[in-house]
Formats: structure tokens, C-alpha cells, sequence
């Protein structure tokens, strides 16, 4: 009897005999760096709020790509940061805007030995910085925002995105994309739907990054309430159904309850994102020696995937996979 109570632990006795028996692997070709690209040079630089992030120019994107290639990195998810922004969102769906520069270069450069996804929305476009048009009585206009959602994905997919990734949390926006793809015969390009966006205090370092914090009021409106767990079943089923060939649970720490709910309600590939302030904190334990960065954030993405995510949007990716403590 003692001896059988004893066994599990002499399955942790040594760092081999764990990885044998692990039960939950995290490989890099699971992770997904994002990257933000920037129009001009006087806008490149480091991130303050997101330690060992920053913007890049496009000759530096390729760069940064060239490099993650050969260590194995290979998916991306990109943020184009435009120079100026203005009332109409027209620059968004500019085949010269920095965002399809980017998506064109990259391709042209990696083929298919990269996979690119971009992130669509209309807040790094618009002054106000919301993700919709807005009313002057200050309420979202989503079936015209959804509308203009669609033309800018069309106009990524046009420029070669494999994969399009709506986060503005507009009603039937899945829908309108996947008409407007297949009305251009961009019948392969995948849409990845931010499906249960929640309304998180967790964004702060990213909204910095993308210079996107609302001019005023806040997202409650349209992205979802901390509260609530069977609304995203709801979401990610509307999605599914409209034409999303993945969808996504944002942020992942707090949520992994819904992640778990989401893959066991689909088969379609769930996503995790480990968004910003995930990664913020993960820094800041580290800097004031409080824990092993990556062991930290090798738990944290660990977590995930034992929760069910196929998928790992984060931050960590490139510094994990340089360190090379992720599988192939």
C-alpha cells in the first residue's frame, strides 16, 4: 500500500523522468509573436510599458523575422501603426498604408514559411481611438463599423494576410468578412475571430503600445463583461457559424475557465491570447527578483494549453524560443 501511495513522486524525481511523463507540452510552432510595425523611424523604439518590445520600422520587421526563422519561429501577428490618424478611417484600406506594406513585404520576402496574421480593427485609424465609428451622442455604430471592418480585411487579404483577425467585437462582423473574401475570390484566407474579447483591465501596456486608449468613455459596450462565461460560448458559436475557421479567448490568465468551455464546445482550433498585462507582470516579478522570468512565463502558457488553447498568441515567444526551453 505505502508503496503504490509513493509512486507519483518518484515519477518528479528527476528532471528527465518529468519530461517523460509531462502531460502538457508547449511547442514553439504553437506560439504566436505579435509585432508592432510603424510608418516612420521617429516612431521606432523601444516599448516603456512592454520591457523588450518595441515598434519597428519594416526594414526592421524583416529583419526581426529573418532572425526568428532560423530559430524556429515562424507565426506572427501583426499590428501596423499608422502616422497620423482622422475622423473616416480611409487610411486603413490604403494599399500603400504601412499595415499592407508590411503584409506584402513580409510575404514577398518568406512565402509561406511564415504564417501572417493581421489584426483588423479601427482603432489604430481612428482619433478617438474606439474600435467603430461613433455617434455624437458617443454610441458605437456597429453595422457601419462592421461594414468598414470587412473592406479593411479584404484589403489585408488582398495584400497576401493568411490570416485575418477581427478585434473590434462588432455584431456579424464574421459574417461580412467572410462574404467580402469570397466575393474578391480570397476564398483561403482564414479569419481568426476574436471571438470572447473581454473588457479587461489586463490591456494597459498594450494600448500604449498601439497608441489605441480611448480619447474618452470606454469598450464595455461592445467587448464583454469580466462576469460572464456562457455569453462567450454564445459569441464563439454566432462566429463559428458565420464563417470564423478559428476563434479566440482574450486575455487568457483570468479566462481559462472559457477557454476550457470553448474546447469542449468546438474542434475548431481555440486560441489563447496572453495579452499584455500578462506580460507586464511577468517582467515585473523578474526585475525586482521575485521569480525566474521564464519559468514564470513558461507556467503561465503551460496553463493555457492544459486549459485547451491550440494556440498561443503572446509576447514571451521569441525570448522563449531563443532560450530554446519550447519543443519543435
Amino acid at each position: 500500500m505505502m508503496d503504490s501511495v509513493h509512486r507519483p513522486r518518484r515519477l518528479r524525481r528527476t528532471a528527465a523522468l518529468r519530461d517523460a511523463v509531462a502531460e502538457t507540452r508547449l511547442s514553439r510552432k504553437a506560439l504566436i509573436q505579435p509585432l508592432f510595425t510603424v510608418e516612420t523611424a521617429a516612431m521606432a523604439g523601444p516599448i516603456d510599458a512592454m520591457p523588450g518590445i518595441g515598434h519597428e520600422t519594416l526594414d526592421q520587421t524583416l529583419k526581426t523575422i529573418e532572425r526568428d526563422l532560423e530559430r524556429g519561429l515562424a507565426s506572427y501577428l501583426l499590428f501596423g501603426l499608422p502616422e497620423k490618424k482622422d475622423e473616416t478611417g480611409d487610411n486603413a484600406v490604403d494599399p500603400h498604408g504601412i499595415t499592407q506594406r508590411t503584409i506584402s513585404a513580409v510575404k514577398k520576402r518568406f512565402g509561406d514559411a511564415v504564417v501572417f496574421a493581421v489584426d483588423v480593427c479601427l482603432c489604430p485609424h481612428l482619433t478617438h481611438g474606439h474600435c467603430g465609428f461613433v455617434t455624437a451622442r458617443g454610441e458605437i455604430e456597429n453595422d457601419r463599423s462592421a461594414a468598414r471592418i470587412a473592406k479593411i480585411a479584404r484589403s489585408y487579404a488582398e495584400a497576401g494576410a493568411d490570416i485575418v483577425a477581427p478585434s473590434d467585437m462588432m455584431d456579424g462582423r464574421i459574417g461580412m468578412i467572410r462574404d467580402e473574401l469570397d466575393e474578391a475570390g480570397l476564398t483561403n484566407t482564414a479569419i481568426l475571430a476574436y471571438s470572447a474579447k473581454y473588457a479587461s483591465s489586463y490591456y494597459g501596456p498594450f494600448r500604449e503600445a498601439a497608441h489605441s486608449a480611448p480619447a474618452f468613455g470606454d469598450r464595455r459596450s461592445y467587448q464583454m463583461d469580466p462576469r460572464n462565461a456562457r455569453e462567450a460560448l454564445a459569441e464563439v458559436q454566432l462566429d463559428l457559424e458565420e464563417g470564423a475557421d478559428l476563434v479566440m479567448v482574450k486575455p487568457a490568465l483570468a479566462y481559462l475557465d472559457v477557454i476550457a468551455a470553448v474546447r469542449a464546445m468546438t474542434e475548431a482550433p481555440v486560441v489563447a491570447y496572453n495579452v499584455s498585462g500578462e506580460y507586464a507582470a511577468v517582467k515585473a516579478l523578474a526585475e525586482k527578483g521575485l521569480a525566474n522570468e521564464v519559468d514564470l512565463a513558461l507556467e503561465n502558457l503551460h496553463a493555457m494549453r492544459r486549459a485547451g488553447a491550440d494556440l498561443i498568441i503572446t509576447y514571451h515567444a521569441r525570448e522563449l524560443v531563443r532560450v530554446g526551453v519550447v519543443g519543435p
